[in-house]
């Protein structure tokens, strides 16, 4: 399983990214899919994530400011990023999980600064 992560850069506080991860395989196969990120110095951390047949969870510092999609045809999913704060700056990571097996992207960064 492949996963191909895009999107990130450099944008300025209160600025807008979407990053994309696009599966080498039909995303329904996973039980789950979303996106962590990782500060330097931090552990990596979950951003969102939308289980199977569920609603999208997301970490409470990024509520009502990010959105997960996915898009079925392009076996894809999207993090919408808005009103991005430099905390947000991080290496952001696509990940699978299908029963117990766990699959990561190579990452996409993100830098918020002005």
């Amino acid at each position: 399983v492949q996963l191909q992560a895009s999107g990130g850069g450099l944008v300025q506080p209160g600025g807008s990214l979407r990053l994309s991860c696009a599966a080498s395989r039909n995303i329904f196969s996973f039980n789950t899919m979303g996106w962590y990120r990782q500060a330097p110095g931090n552990q990596r951390e979950l951003v969102a994530t939308v289980p199977r047949g569920s609603s999208a969870i997301y970490a409470d510092s990024v509520k009502g400011r990010f959105t997960i999609s996915r898009d079925i045809a392009k076996d894809t999913v999207y993090l919408q990023m808005t009103s991005l704060i430099p905390e947000d700056t991080a290496v952001y990571y696509c990940h699978a999980e299908s029963f117990a097996d766990h699959f990561w992207g190579q990452g996409t960064e993100v830098t918020v600064s002005s």
